[in-house]
């Protein structure tokens, strides 16, 4: 009966241990930052519904943070209800999808559920996860409509170069005319201190590209569930918003109030959480580096997350399994490599969400667990 597999990722929405190093988000925005500027005193806030396409102002500032235009945007509820429209709209049975594998699982999932026929494009924990542009040229074909990827991507936290979207889109355009790409840029943002934030691909890249991003993760506004495609196609654009409209009509008026508050107070939010970003990855790089016996691990350029590996001459599959059993006891969670389709070695580690001391004994908590795991087996 289900369209959708199960995952253990779900997990992430239930109830979360005392270190949750599974999660992939920085601290939360509170909603008193938000009422004044998104209400005034709220008494003239009328609740009606909100426009199919997403409100006109709240489009606005997307498209100025992204160099292109209001019409371009699509406002969706998050950008898992972006990803899923778009899967929707492009594909059908028998279509065939490319996806960048680790991937964050809804992805790979909305393309799935409408039928298409998903050919993952494997990236490795030991080149980094970087594209091997041979390989992806090698699922290319005329059948295939959508070729999706994220950057940076999620479990990984590594980006795409802009030369390789380039050579993509090209690539496509020769071996698999009918295809668009997607690339989901929810990470783009969630730079480090004062690194600039790559540009969006949806300015410059063609007519064939869409962009996804959203509000969850560099800004602190999960909650808030607004999303948004971006297409320079303007027939793409009127599917999309005629898909949303006939599945949720609109977002809520109430939550694209609060959204466009988020962006005009967005220099000191992400600024705040970039500055969290920096200290807690070095906090994090740092501790890798004291337990290189036991571990390793691609550095992220960008986002509150990165993937490491327990190393394979200390880790047999029994010491794995000992491993997370530690992590339980002492109430403390990482996201396992297989939620995202990559090696049992694997996890992904979120260092976003806790204050710096909170990671620090966090992070212990792993080392005990690392030490237990290993000595056993030892």
């Amino acid at each position: 009966m289900a369209r959708f597999p199960d995952n253990e990722i779900i997990s992430l929405v239930s109830k979360a241990p005392r270190f949750d190093l599974a999660e992939s988000v920085g601290p939360s925005v509170r909603l008193s930052e938000l009422l004044d500027t998104a209400f005034g005193d709220g008494a003239e806030f009328s609740l009606d519904y909100g426009t199919a396409a997403g409100s006109p102002d709240l489009r606005r500032e997307i498209a100025n943070e992204h160099g292109v235009d209001a019409d371009d945007v699509v406002v969706t509820v998050g950008g898992a209800h972006a990803l899923f429209l778009i899967a929707f709209t492009l594909c059908q049975a028998g279509d065939e999808a490319v996806v960048a594998e680790p991937v964050f699982p809804l992805a790979r999932n909305a393309l799935a559920a409408v039928g298409a026929t998903t050919r993952a494009l494997p990236l490795s924990f030991d080149t980094g996860y970087r594209i091997d542009l041979d390989a992806l040229q090698k699922l290319l074909s005329p059948k295939t409509k959508v070729v999706s990827l994220a950057s940076p991507q999620n479990p990984s936290g590594v980006a795409i170069p802009a030369q390789t979207l380039r050579e993509i889109v090209a690539m496509l355009a020769e071996h698999a005319p009918e295809a668009w790409l997607v690339i989901d840029e929810t990470y783009r943002e969630a730079a480090y201190g004062d690194d600039d934030a790559a540009p969006s691909a949806a300015a410059k890249l063609g007519d064939r590209v869409v962009s996804v991003s959203s509000l969850s993760k560099c800004h602190g506004s999960a909650g808030l569930r607004i999303g948004w495609a971006i297409t320079r196609d303007t027939a793409l654009r009127q599917a999309l918003v005629t898909a949303k409209f006939s599945t949720v009509i609109s977002c809520s008026p109430v939550d694209e109030a609060l959204a466009l508050a988020v962006f005009r107070q967005r220099d000191r939010i992400i600024g705040e959480r970039r500055k969290l970003l920096a200290q807690n990855l070095q906090l994090t790089e740092n501790w890798v580096s004291r337990h290189a016996e036991h571990i390793e691990w691609v550095r992220p350029d960008a986002g509150a997350l990165c993937c490491m590996r327990l190393r394979r001459e200390v880790f047999d599959a029994a010491a794995v399994e000992r491993f997370y059993a530690a992590l339980a006891r002492y109430s403390t969670r990482v996201a396992p490599g297989p939620w995202f389709g990559d090696d049992p070695l694997v996890f992904r580690l979120g260092f976003g969400l806790p204050t710096l001391t909170q990671l620090a004994i966090a992070l212990e908590c792993v080392s005990v667990a690392l030490m237990e795991a290993a000595r056993v087996g030892a």
